[in-house]
């Protein structure tokens, strides 16, 4: 599965310890994030990570376009609810285009590792289903 990797400053070290603890599980995956949070992830985990911009130079722009284009099958997407900044992930243009291609997503842990336990017991291949044609 192609799933991405988002997380506002304020949740990158948790992402990061979130990649750490589910290594196993993501290293079976293809992977990709904005550039600052890829490339923390990938120090710490050795993670092979297809790293986009960073967020406030197009990076969650460019996830948003491989969610349009149905490129990907799972998004987390960590963010701060208390203290978004203008430079960090466009969250509304994510979750919308999230919910229109019917794409997984999680903003904060606990939905995040419900969705890992889930892929990794190989419940999340219900899009080969429901719409065989889009799904890569």
């Amino acid at each position: 599965m192609n799933i991405a990797l988002i997380a506002h400053d304020a949740k990158k070290e948790l992402i990061t310890q979130f990649c750490i603890a589910y290594c196993g599980i993501l290293s079976r995956h293809s992977l990709c994030a904005t550039g600052t949070t890829g490339k923390l992830i990938s120090e710490a985990t050795g993670l092979e990570i297809q790293r986009f911009l960073s967020g406030q130079q197009g990076g969650d722009q460019q996830i948003a376009a491989m969610i349009a284009c149905n490129e990907l099958d799972l998004v987390l997407m960590f963010r701060d609810p208390l203290s978004r900044k203008p430079d960090e992930p466009n969250e509304a243009d994510i979750l919308r285009l999230c919910d229109v291609h019917n794409i997984p997503i999680a903003t904060n842990i606990a939905t995040a590792e419900a969705l890992i336990h889930s892929l990794e017991r190989g419940d999340l291949d219900w899009r080969d289903i429901v719409n065989p044609k889009n799904h890569k």
